[in-house]
């Protein structure tokens, strides 16, 4: 019996959307001298930049993690507290230091939850092979 590898095509997509993350913006401000919004993007606050790369470095480290499912699985774990973080940093970020600022919903938000969803079935996808795998080694 071969066991799917769906996990890794998720952690996959994870990482690219934590890329797209990177370089999209999550915010629009309306600048104080004209109407004109203007974008927020994610390089404007260096520290959430680097939470953000780290996100994606440490999903794609998971993905060639198979061999020892195990670590894959606490590697994926942690990104996904990392992913919340950011998304409550996110908020943060704009509600307190950008009072005039508005979330853009179908971007980067959306990037966000969407990689985190991935993630979550990821390892999903993972414990249902850990668990497929202790069955086996009971039948021998």
């Amino acid at each position: 019996m071969v066991i799917q590898r769906w996990q890794s095509v998720l952690l996959l997509i994870a990482v690219v959307l934590m890329c797209i993350f990177c370089a999209t913006p999550y915010a629009n401000r309306t600048a104080v001298e004209t109407a004109a919004l203007t974008p927020v993007f994610v390089s404007d606050a260096p520290v959430f930049l680097v939470l953000n790369i780290a996100i994606a470095v440490l999903l794609f480290i998971a993905i060639f993690m198979f061999k020892n499912l195990r670590l894959q699985m606490k590697v994926t774990l942690i990104t996904i507290v990392l992913i919340v973080a950011s998304l409550v940093t996110s908020g943060i970020i704009i509600y307190a230091s950008m009072p005039d600022a508005a979330l853009i919903w179908t971007g980067g938000v959306l990037l966000l939850i969407a990689a985190l969803i991935c993630a979550v079935f990821a390892l999903r996808f993972m414990r249902k092979d850990n668990n497929l795998l202790r069955s086996y080694d009971r039948l021998r």
